[in-house]
Order: C-alpha cells, then structure tokens, then sequence
C-alpha cells in the first residue's frame, strides 16, 4: 500500500501521482472507494483488482472533487451518476481517460477507464492471434459486403480488436464511416460519428444518414436494440461491409441473440458473414513460470478437447519475479473465429433448432474458445486456471460425445480441487524452471503528465 503526505503534498500533485503509477503499472482500470472512514484506491491490473492506498477521510472530498474537476464534471452535483473525460500526455504516449462517478451511500464512487490505443496502433498482426485466426480473420475482411461481428463481454478487447481491423482496411480507395457512443480513438481518414441520445442523435439516426453519405465499410460501435441490428443488416445487402459489436458469449450465442431480434431471418442468414468472439486470459510471466506434472482431471480434459496425451504443462510462480506480478504479465486473446456457410445461413433463415445449429456451427472448422485457449496453455502462454476462469468448462464439454465423460470429469476435478488445494498452502512441485525467454515489455518514461 502506497502512502502519501497529505499535510505537505497538495492534492493536485498526489491525484497526478495515482494516474501515473496506474498507467505504469499497466492497469486498466482505477477505482476510489469511498467508506465511512476513507476513500480506497485500487487499480485493475490484467483483470485483477488489487489496493494501491488510502486517502484519509479529511482529504476525500478533496480527491473527489479534484478527479471530477479535471474530467470536466459538475463538482457541485452530488446526488446524480456523471460521465467525464481527462487527455493526458505521459511522456510521448497520449492517454485517453474515461471517468464515471456513482453516489453511493458513503460519498461518490469514481471509476477512471484508462484507454491505451498502443496495441490497435500496432496493427492487427500484433495483437499475438494464433496463425489459424488471423487466417481467418483476414479471408473475413476481404468481404466486400455482410456483416462482421466482435463479441465478448465488457472489457475484453473488442474494441481493440474492431480498431485494428479498420487500420487495416483504412486505404484511399474506400470509404469508411463509423458511429459511436462514446468515439475511442481517433484515426485519421475515418469519418468518426459521436452518437448524442440527449439531442436525438441516436445509432439508428445517425445509420440512416449513414446510408446516404457513400460509405464502403460502415463500424457501429455497439448493435443495442433491435432498430440497430434491422439498419445493419440492410445496410450490409446493399453492398456495405458492416462492423460491429455484440454482448454475447461465442458464436451459437451470437447467433441465438440476432435470431431473438426483430431481425427477417431470410435477411440475417444472407447478411451475416463471420463472428469473432473473443475473451482475455492473463498471459504466464516467460521469465519465472515452472512445470508440473498434469492431474488427471487436467489429462482428461486435453485428450477430450485436443485428442492430445499432456502430462506436463507452464503454471504461474505465485511469488513473481521483477517482470511479473505473481507470475502473470500482460493479458493475450483467445479467440473463436467463425465463418458462416451455407449450411449455418440456411438453418438461421428456416429457424432451425438449437441442437441443429449448434451442430453445424461446431462441426466445422471452427476452433473453439476452449480449444484456442488449451492450445495457448500447451504453449505456455498463459495457464489452465485461467482458462478455467473465463471459459464454462462443464458447459463447453458438452459438445464432446462421450458416455463416460461428464462421470470421469466429475472424479477428476475432485482431485483437481484437491491438488490445487495443496499448492495454496505448500506450492507446486516444480519440475522445469524456464527463466531463458525473453519478453518484450511496455514500459514508458514518465516525463510530464498533462491534466
């Protein structure tokens, strides 16, 4: 926990220090806490939230106050939610901040979004997809007409994901407009609509107006309601390659969701050309990760989803290195990359079941987010626990035929459990410590903080 003079220090000055450890720290995210006593700071880093420190109940008006100023709040409404927003130049790397704050029983909540643009700047080849997904990803975006959707829950990179793929699209000969709530990232030579609710500027608005301005490729930030999606799809059999968003959790679900819309079918089935769903996974630290041998709950899990014998894997070093923080930097994708055909347009538009949907969506080509993520758990980049994490083992097994299987799984995870148990208290017997790796880092100079 980081403590700060508040008699000596002023407020101004530590407010600027937070945000720029947090951003040096890599985090995502920034929450000041309020409680009776004192307003806790603590930060997200790769997904997980950890304290920072504690301004005293003396000061936390003061902090409140300082935060919303800067992010271009009324200091003097207390009682409703406000959105805000602060620029600020670390070094030579321009930041995006989004600030939100929520009256709580003690005082206002404030959470700061911090937007780090680096990874969509650096192109969609960067962003460490497995050569299988960027394959696809790449035959999808040579589509000249349909819709192409980023799914994922909030926070798991599929704006990052949508912005690298219109750098990538972004040439002289087309052109590209996009409408958004709010606009993220500015990029030059893409005509960027901000969506304003208040005033009757709505999604739905802005895409018929859309429609009429020539577009080539059209990005709608998120589709929200059922106008939204019936708009996209028109646009998109009309000769417009259409981006967007959608809160699901892969592709059967993505296509459940736009079938439960007010949506024609027969206009769906022909317009809906790729899903990409997508979560994040805390990458395993190169430099301190270690082997173990696999649990048998583990095995069963490979050899059913991979068809693969594994009898050791990469687990976190729980006590970290300098690079890490407890064995974990950074976050990677895993990805489920689907490419509709005839068959899968053929079931959306005659209303086909859910059994017959799922089996030809998963009978495929398609890579699962469970089998993506397991492969990048062979390679060591991140660990089985953090796939079990963000992936519903029990329900994504399902889709393997076999009798005995939920049984066997039911008597291994025991063990699993128990095994797992015994690294909390004792740790994990090590077999291979793999400290030659290198990895690349993101680490800046602070030099000014402009606020």
């Amino acid at each position: 926990m980081k403590e700060f003079n508040f008699e000596k220090i002023p407020i101004v000055e530590i407010a600027n220090e937070i945000i720029i450890d947090a951003v040096n720290k890599g985090a995502s995210d920034i929450h000041f806490d309020p409680t009776k006593d004192d307003l806790k700071i603590r930060f997200r880093i790769d997904g997980i939230l950890s304290d920072y420190g504690v301004v005293p109940n003396k000061y936390k008006r003061n902090m409140i106050s300082r935060i919303k100023m800067i992010a271009g709040m009324n200091i003097m409404e207390t009682r409703l939610p406000q959105d805000g927003a602060i620029k600020s130049k670390i070094g030579e790397r321009l930041l995006d901040l989004r600030v939100s704050t929520l009256p709580t029983n003690n005082a206002e909540k404030i959470v700061i979004r911090i937007l780090d643009y680096s990874m969509s700047l650096a192109g969609l080849d960067n962003l460490g997809f497995s050569k299988e997904s960027m394959e696809k990803i790449n035959k999808l975006i040579r589509i000249p007409n349909g819709i192409i959707l980023v799914t994922g829950a909030t926070g798991t990179g599929k704006s990052t994901t949508l912005y690298s793929i219109l750098q990538k699209l972004n040439t002289e000969s087309v052109n590209i407009i996009t409408v958004e709530d709010p606009v993220e990232m500015d990029i030059e030579g893409i005509n960027q609509v901000q969506v304003q609710t208040e005033i009757g500027l709505s999604f739905a608005t802005v895409l018929r107006s859309i429609l009429r301005q020539d577009p080539n490729i059209i990005m709608i930030g998120e589709i929200r309601d059922d106008e939204t999606a019936r708009i996209a799809v028109r646009a998109s059999i009309t000769g417009h390659l259409v981006l967007s968003t959608l809160h699901t959790n892969n592709s059967l679900n993505t296509i459940e969701r736009l079938t439960d819309m007010d949506v024609e079918r027969y206009l769906l089935g022909s317009s809906l050309e790729g899903i990409i769903s997508q979560r994040l996974a805390r990458q395993v630290c190169p430099h301190c990760r270690i082997k173990r041998a696999t649990t048998e709950y583990e095995k069963q899990v490979f050899r059913t989803v991979l068809g693969k014998e594994v009898n050791e894997m990469f687990i976190a070093n729980k006590e970290g290195c300098e690079h890490c923080n407890h064995g974990y930097k950074g976050r990677l994708a895993i990805l489920e990359v689907l490419i509709m055909n005839d068959k899968i347009k053929d079931a959306i538009t005659n209303s086909a079941p859910k059994n017959v949907l799922k089996e030809l969506v998963y009978t495929g080509e398609v890579v699962t987010l469970l089998q993506d993520g397991l492969n990048k758990v062979l390679l060591g980049e991140t660990t089985f626990e953090e796939i079990l994490k963000i992936i519903d083992l029990e329900n994504d097994m399902t889709s393997y035929n076999d009798d005995n299987l939920k049984t066997n799984l039911k008597i291994a995870e025991q063990a699993h459990k128990t095994q797992a148990q015994q690294e909390v208290t004792t740790g994990p017997t090590p077999t291979i410590v793999n400290p030659d790796m290198k990895t690349q880092t993101n680490q800046f100079n602070v030099e000014t903080i402009e606020l």
